[in-house]
């Protein structure tokens, strides 16, 4: 997030797109609903009607993956009627004259042709956004889960610059992140071109900080993404895999293309709490420790920094997971050595800048937003406050792109995924605990009224659905909360898992696949 969870509460405009905080993210969504309260504007963008779309001032009910047109819609709206903070765009950005032009032909009618939202329902929605003092922007995965979900966060950049958002209290550019350590993961280079930090791993200055720091040679070309991996293993280009705290063969999509990937490899090791479906297909399986017997650090949605510490010590026969792997860096040649989690910690930070002046004393009672680049500085609440990380802001406008697949006569409906709030990603932890299981303990997917009553589907009533990729049997959940021709099913369950029906194209940039749409038919069971 470019600013601050506690600052949600004193915005002026709340415009929220892709993401059901009170379900995923409720803590977030408490704080919205405390900035609604004081007054605060809501816009939801979303193609179902969330919780919170019920206190917004307009939801904008878009088709999935239609949020560059509406977007580019919302910039037009601005643009024609002289909302945008053209001091900020002369002082702080380059290339407006690029976005003026993609945007011409953008107007909220033929937005509404694209993603069926009411024309007047978006120039409504741009003058609440433009016109607020401090409007800040809120967004997940039904942004970035998307052949254009690169393209989709550089729109949403696009409008808050045009309107002097970034680099201000109580506003930015929010990604809200879907697991509770996802940030420090990537701060900590869990990502194939770059080191912590965000260093990248092509740059010769960097790459030799860090080789002299651990006595190795490192290579300068980045790696395979995650989802870059499965292809090259059913490729045979890839022989050996160790999966660590992640579900692939229920969490991605595409299942019969992921156990074919996982088949093919030569070696698979797994390091888990449980034996999960991915680690039946391993071939080395190391058990680990969860959050509550391991000391170390989490870096939350907002950049904040927190210590983790011990509650209970290891189960017998479990190693913490810094332990398990510099044991298997020794055991290949190695000699990586740590003491504690805190000495791992120092090192990093100690390379990594906006890192540098955190350690385990400083936020021992609180933890502190990064960047914080000495030992004398405070942390930072809110980012690009006098000038953009890269200096100036640049505009990247792009043109609406379509889906990697859409509705036909064979595959008429499109299904999206997403969340519950009662069940945890794919519920390793969560499906075991009895009480939550009593309440939503297993698959099921929402068909509006209509789409029930033209099919003759009853409310509870088991049916098979179908993409080109597999089919699965679910249960019916008729609503008034969703498109006719749009269907929602939480990708949790392993029984009837919604991604057996997910397209595994993905974002050409990041690399991230379409959950969000995927052409789908239903059948009644047995009709």
């Amino acid at each position: 997030m470019t600013n601050s969870i506690k600052e949600i509460e004193d915005t002026d405009c709340i415009f929220l797109i892709g993401s059901n905080p009170t379900e995923a993210h409720p803590v977030l969504g408490t704080f919205m609903k405390r900035a609604r309260k004081k007054g605060a504007k809501l816009v939801v963008a979303d193609p179902r009607e969330i919780e919170l779309a019920k206190h917004a001032d307009v939801h904008l009910q878009l088709k999935p993956g239609t949020n560059i047109a509406l977007l580019n819609a919302i910039c037009h709206v601005i643009y024609k009627e002289k909302l945008y903070d053209e001091e900020y765009i002369k002082e702080r950005t380059a290339d407006f004259e690029d976005l003026v032009e993609t945007i011409e032909d953008y107007t909220p009618e033929k937005a509404s042709e694209i993603c069926g939202v009411d024309p007047e329902d978006i120039r409504k929605a741009a003058r609440i956004y433009a016109t607020a003092d401090k409007a800040g922007i809120y967004y997940c995965l039904g942004i970035t889960e998307h052949v254009s979900g690169t393209r989709n966060v550089m729109s949403l950049a696009n409008l808050a610059m045009m309107t002097g958002n970034i680099g201000k209290e109580s506003a930015g550019v929010n990604p809200i992140r879907g697991q509770n350590n996802v940030q420090g993961a990537c701060d900590m280079g869990a990502l194939p071109a770059d080191y912590p930090g965000y260093q990248k791993v092509f740059k010769p200055e960097v790459r030799k900080k860090f080789e002299e720091a651990w006595g190795v040679e490192l290579p300068g070309e980045y790696g395979l993404t995650s989802t870059e991996m499965l292809p090259a293993a059913i490729e045979g280009d890839l022989k050996a895999l160790y999966i660590f705290g992640e579900d692939q063969a229920l969490s991605d999509p595409d299942l019969a293309h992921v156990r074919k990937a996982l088949s093919n490899l030569e070696l698979l090791v797994v390091q888990d709490l449980f034996m999960t479906p991915t680690a039946e297909f391993a071939d080395v399986i190391l058990p680990a420790t969860s959050y509550a017997e391991k000391d170390g650090t989490f870096t939350n949605t907002e950049r904040r920094v927190q210590r983790v510490r011990r509650a209970i010590p290891p189960l017998p026969g479990t190693r913490v997971d810094w332990d398990i792997i510099t044991e298997v860096s020794r055991r290949m040649g190695y000699d990586m050595s740590y003491n504690s989690s805190e000495e791992i910690f120092d090192e990093m930070a100690a390379l990594t800048p906006s890192y540098m002046g955190i350690s385990y004393d400083k936020i021992e009672e609180l933890g502190v937003q990064w960047p914080c680049t000495d030992k004398d500085h405070p942390g930072t609440k809110f980012l690009h406050k006098d000038r953009m990380a890269r200096g100036i802001g640049l505009f990247m406008p792009f043109e609406n792109v379509e889906s990697a697949e859409i509705a036909d006569e064979e595959y008429p409906y499109i299904l999206s995924t997403g969340r519950n709030l009662y069940q945890y990603n794919v519920v390793t932890m969560t499906g075991k605990t009895d009480g939550i299981n009593q309440v939503a303990g297993e698959s099921y997917v929402e068909l509006s009224e209509n789409l029930a009553g033209s099919l003759g589907i009853m409310n509870g009533e088991k049916i098979k659905i179908s993409s080109r990729r597999g089919s699965i049997e679910t249960k019916a959940k008729v609503t008034d909360k969703i498109l006719d021709d749009v269907m929602y099913m939480p990708f949790h369950y392993a029984d009837g898992a919604a991604n057996e029906l997910t397209s595994a194209a993905l974002c050409p940039n990041a690399k991230t696949p379409e959950y969000k749409v995927a052409a789908v038919k239903i059948q009644k069971i047995g009709g």
